[in-house]
């Protein structure tokens, strides 16, 4: 198809693989028209100063959309949250699992080890070229006590 060799962003192609329209949410817009372009978020939250609209893509993808709404149901801002910068807006010793999924949506999973007493939340995101974890280690009353990151290695079938 000629369209494919003049093609300007991976997410125009992806509206028309999908064979949608896609308009990019922008502040001002309404939740109605964010909800027409992005579909139904995976999890809305309460905001003290709004609704928070989650778009994840966990457990298998690597990309959770943030689009906060004022009261009157206006978009104030949309970021892309599964990224190394706003990974470490996590502060250990503060931050609970709330504001870890507040912030970041559901985990791809939750893992426990015999060298953890807590849960593992585990999020799937790329660093540019490489798949990646990012894992938010929990106490046994959910507070946030450290974080880490590692390479998602492919599983072959010789693994």
């Amino acid at each position: 198809m000629k369209i494919f060799k003049s093609f300007g962003s991976v997410a125009a192609v992806a509206a028309l693989v999908a064979g949608c329209a896609f308009t990019a949410v922008q502040p001002g817009m309404s939740r109605e028209q964010v909800v027409a372009s992005y579909g139904t978020p995976t999890r809305a939250l309460a905001l003290a100063t709004g609704t928070r609209l989650q778009y994840s893509r966990q457990p298998a993808g690597q990309s959770a959309v943030m689009v906060d709404l004022d009261a009157a149901g206006k978009v104030v801002a949309v970021r892309e949250v599964l990224k190394l910068q706003e990974f470490l807006r996590i502060e250990p010793g503060q931050w609970t699992r709330d504001d870890v999924e507040r912030e970041f949506g559901r985990p791809a999973r939750i893992d426990r080890v015999a060298s953890w007493s807590g849960d593992i939340m585990t999020y799937r995101w790329r660093d540019n070229v490489q798949d990646m974890y990012y894992w938010v280690y929990l106490d046994g009353g959910n507070r946030v006590q450290r974080t880490g990151q590692g390479i998602e290695f492919p599983i072959t079938k010789d693994d």
